[in-house]
């Protein structure tokens, strides 16, 4: 009969044992792979909506930013008019007045489904930069290239006004469908998951 050296024995079992955990290690790894989100499950909709409603978020924090530039811009001009020829500080401590009521007033996310803010908020800020334009550069001729570079400023801000709601309602619109389509796995999430409702947009009849 063959004898095995025992130092034999030990490198045989030694090396079972390393083997026998490699493979462990890799099932475990291969096990941790394999966990993955159900494409059809409640969770996976979740998820998505997340994705969707973070979106929304981000175009309305786009829109607000400049909005709030353009409200600067027009608080800037005014301080720049003070002093210069043809503007009394009455006039312009109108138009400042003014300009400082807009952001108070404006809607948010949720004041907007009343179509009726938003057009009061336009007004009254049409209302004031169709003021302050004659008074900044009439007859198109600012008193300073400061005035001048604000007035630029303020009128390419306010152009860029509907492209911005337009962003958003596209946003809001995808939440608004997928929310609308998947509407039972909501339901099943419970808590805020199962209370959300549509988005109001500024395209009036819009679904």
């Amino acid at each position: 009969m063959r004898v095995v050296p025992f130092f034999c024995s030990l490198k045989s079992a030694g090396l079972a044992l390393v083997l026998l955990l490699g493979v462990a290690a890799s099932c475990k790894r291969d096990g941790a792979k394999a966990v993955v989100v159900n494409p059809a499950s409640a969770a996976a909709s979740k998820l998505q909506l997340d994705a969707l409603r973070d979106s929304v978020d981000a175009k309305w924090r786009n829109m607000v930013e400049s909005d709030d530039q353009k409200l600067a811009l027009t608080r800037l001009l005014l301080r720049e008019l003070h002093g210069q020829p043809g503007r009394t500080e009455a006039q312009l401590k109108g138009l400042e007045q003014a300009n400082a009521r807009l952001k108070p007033r404006r809607y948010d996310q949720a004041t907007m489904a009343s179509s009726a803010l938003i057009d009061q908020y336009d007004t009254a800020q049409d209302s004031l930069l169709n003021a302050l334009y004659p008074v900044a550069a009439p007859d198109g001729g600012a008193p300073t290239e400061n005035a001048r570079n604000f007035v630029e400023g303020i009128q390419q801000l306010d152009a860029g006004v509907v492209g911005f709601r337009v962003m958003y309602d596209d946003a809001a619109k995808r939440y608004n469908n997928y929310l609308q389509l998947h509407e039972a796995e909501f339901q099943s999430l419970g808590g805020k998951y199962a209370g959300l409702k549509p988005l109001p947009l500024f395209t009036i009849g819009a679904k």
